[in-house]
Parts: structure tokens; sequence; C-alpha cells
């Protein structure tokens, strides 16, 4: 590497050395013409330079600690097996940058995290600190509220702990559900039949499943109506056991609806709630059923309530800036 130091800048510098005992694998860890480590260097202002098995950092005291425990972090990862792409990366970065009562570095980044979720095709690790939190409440609470922007992981996790529950047999279905809610777009002038003309609104569960369970599975278990991917509109009616239950897009419904859909709860179930609170495209009638549902039944036991942030997006970095400057700094 060639790169140069970052210019001094006010304060304290320090210089870190990490010594790996696997050599082997730092080419994994260091990334295509060393991609991970100018990320870093990029994202913490440090400079990082490599020999043998031994990575030097040199930068402000602060940013250097986090840049070793981001590298640490990752390796520990690498080790265990696990992929370390560029999103990986800016999570872990993004990670580290979360203050704790010990000090600076996140215990949760340094090390392996504690929670996964394995389907047929992928072991998913958090991204964020919240997707830890995230990912314990869906090992363990009835029903759980997932709040937040697009691309934070609500669904998508929500759909990998349903598809794991459901090759373990905890569950004997998965249901997966939206409103139907226009956002410019009238379905009456969409071609086809109902199926035809709701499928669009269902195709990221769709996306996700396939992300999970080779195509064959997918198909097969919804031929089987192991897993079922409806309209809200379905659910009136049903009680929903053995089942776990996922609406999406919930801010899209009313306040009707949402009761309609809670009170689908069986036993020996699980349901999870995903929305985005800022992006409501219903017609001007009144609340949210999802706002209006999270004030009612916050607190309850049985119940969580998991709020992500624009910091929590774990797309293209940019996407976060993006979400940002549209809703400004979370509260």
């Amino acid at each position: 590497m060639s790169r140069k130091p970052v210019p001094a800048q006010a304060g304290e510098r320090a210089r870190l050395e990490i010594v790996f005992d696997k050599p082997q694998l730092l080419g994994r860890l260091f990334g295509q013409y060393d991609q991970n480590l100018v990320a870093i260097e990029n994202r913490l202002g440090v400079y990082v330079s490599a020999r043998g098995n031994k990575v030097q950092i040199e930068g402000m005291a602060e940013n250097a600690a986090r840049a070793r425990d981001v590298l640490s972090g990752l390796y520990n990862r690498i080790v265990q097996g696990q992929d370390i792409d560029s999103g990986a990366v800016e999570a872990v970065i993004a990670m580290s940058s979360e203050p704790t009562l010990e000090g600076i570095i996140r215990k949760d980044v340094s090390q392996p995290p504690s929670v996964m979720i394995r389907t047929r095709k992928k072991t998913i690790v958090p991204r964020s600190a919240t997707q830890i939190r995230y990912m314990e409440s869906l090992n363990r609470a009835d029903i759980i509220f997932a709040l937040g922007p697009a691309g934070t992981g609500k669904t998508y996790l929500a759909v990998a702990q349903a598809v794991q529950q459901l090759i373990q047999g905890t569950v004997d279905r998965l249901i997966l559900s939206r409103p139907a809610v226009e956002a410019g777009e009238r379905l009456g002038f969409l071609p086809g039949d109902m199926k035809e003309k709701v499928d669009p609104y269902l195709r990221p569960l769709y996306d996700a499943l396939y992300d999970m369970l080779p195509a064959e599975q997918v198909e097969r278990r919804i031929a089987s109506n192991e897993i079922e991917i409806a309209p809200i509109a379905f659910m009136r009616g049903r009680t929903l056991s053995d089942a776990f239950v996922i609406l999406d897009e919930a801010q899209n419904t009313t306040p009707a609806q949402m009761k309609m859909f809670l009170t689908r709860f069986g036993m020996n179930s699980r349901m999870v709630i995903c929305g985005d609170p800022r992006q409501i495209d219903l017609p001007d009638i009144g609340k949210s059923g999802l706002a209006d549902a999270v004030g009612k039944l916050e607190g309850i036991q049985g119940i969580e309530t998991v709020r992500f942030g624009a910091a929590d997006v774990v797309r293209h970095p940019v996407v976060g800036r993006i979400v940002q400057a549209y809703e400004g700094p979370d509260e």
C-alpha cells in the first residue's frame, strides 16, 4: 500500500498495531485492492498500513481506536465464516460511532454478533446496533412494531426470522401481508385480475423470500399454503394460529384495519408490524393505523417497539444521508 498518512489535526494522536494470527485471511479482510482499508481510512480519518500479519493504524486517538476495533470485528467475522462486503464494512464503522459507558468502542463491534438468523441460502447478522435489539425482539416478543425509514432491514430481518422458524418447524406457516394502498397510481387502471393488480404491491416480500430460500422451495411452499402472501383485506375473519405473521407498510393501514389485523393473532404465533410513520400514502381520512396502534399498545406485556433511524440505513451510505436530508436528524 502506498497511501499517504492523513494530515495531523489538533488533539492527541496515536499509533496502534494489530497482529493477526491467520495471515491467509487478510486478503478477505482488506478487500480487493485494499478497498476495505480505504473505506476505514476515509470514514475515520486514519492511515492504515500493513506488513505481513501486522497492521498499523495512525490518527487521532479515538479514531485510531475505532479503526482498530472495526478491523478486529471484521476479522473475527471472517474467522467465523461470515462474508464481508462493503455494506458490512460500512455497518461496522457506523456501529463503532455509538458510545457506551465502557468507552468509545462497542463490544458488539469488536466481537462477532451474538445473534444471527440462519436460512437455507445465507446466514444473516445484524449490521447496526438497532438491528441487534430488533433481532433479539424477534426471538422473544409476541408482537413487534418495527418503525423507521426504508433500508433499515425492518421487513428483511422479519422475513428472515420467519423463514428460520418455518424451516425449524416452530411455526407451520408464514403469512406476509401489505395494504394495497395507491401511492399516486390507481389499481383499477392496472391490467389483469385482482392477483395481478396487487402482486406489484407485494413484490418486496417475494424478493425477501427468494433471498432466503431456493426458488423451487418458495414456489412449493406457496403452492402448499405454507407461505401465504396477500393484501391485508384477505385477513378479515381469520384466526392466525401456529404462524409467523408479517404486516409490511403498516403506516398505510387505517385504525380499523390495524385493529382487525392485530386481533387475528392466534396461539403459538408471532406477529411483526413494519412501517415508516413518515411515509404515509393514505388519502386524507384521518390517523394512520400504525401510529394509533403504537400509541395505544406500547408498553403492554408481550408487545415490543423497535425504532430505527437514518443512522441505521444499511444500504449505500448515501441513502442514509438522503433520508436524513428529507426527514431531519433522528430524535
